[in-house]
């Protein structure tokens, strides 16, 4: 059983296409279970549109929400701990969920996944990995947004974070 911690206030539209996205998910692969985190005003009337998913979800009410507009150190100072970004990423390090997913601001979702997960010690920066279905398979792409270009050294630890993968 895979356990996918979402932060439902991600994204330009939130709980609106978040929640249905995950009830679409759970349609796919029954097996998954769902840590949704937002603010309960906003997603718990969603929520109950979809019996199946609330029955497979367990809900954690957050008061912040990171914005599409903020600065990483922004949502950093105001968001850390508390935010629905956070509480998805701090999931996965207590081991409550296997994965996070957000479609909220990709800079602070890194810095808050950096702060809170941590590196390896010989890796400098963390990169973005996508999934690409190709016609032989999958492929693993990295350092697909967040960044502004990499030296040398950065580039070696996509090779080795890739090569891990």
């Amino acid at each position: 059983m895979i356990r996918i911690s979402v932060d439902v206030m991600g994204g330009d539209f939130g709980p609106e296409v978040v929640i249905p996205g995950a009830a679409k998910a759970l349609e796919r692969h029954p097996d998954v279970t769902f840590l949704l985190f937002g603010q309960q005003e906003r997603c718990l009337p969603i929520l109950a549109q979809f019996p199946k998913l609330k029955e497979k979800s367990t809900f954690h009410h957050c008061e912040v929400s990171v914005t599409m507009d903020e600065k990483p150190s922004q949502a950093l100072r105001r968001g850390r701990y508390v935010s629905s970004m956070w509480r998805s990423i701090e999931a996965v390090k207590s081991g409550q969920a296997d994965v996070a997913v957000s479609a909220g601001n990709t800079g602070a979702l890194m810095a808050m996944a950096k702060f809170c997960l941590r590196t390896m010690a010989t890796i400098e920066r963390p990169a973005i990995a996508a999934i690409w279905l190709t016609l032989s398979g999958e492929s693993i792409v990295l350092d697909v947004g967040a960044g502004i270009g990499a030296d040398a050294q950065q580039l070696l630890d996509f090779a080795v974070m890739g090569g891990a993968m």
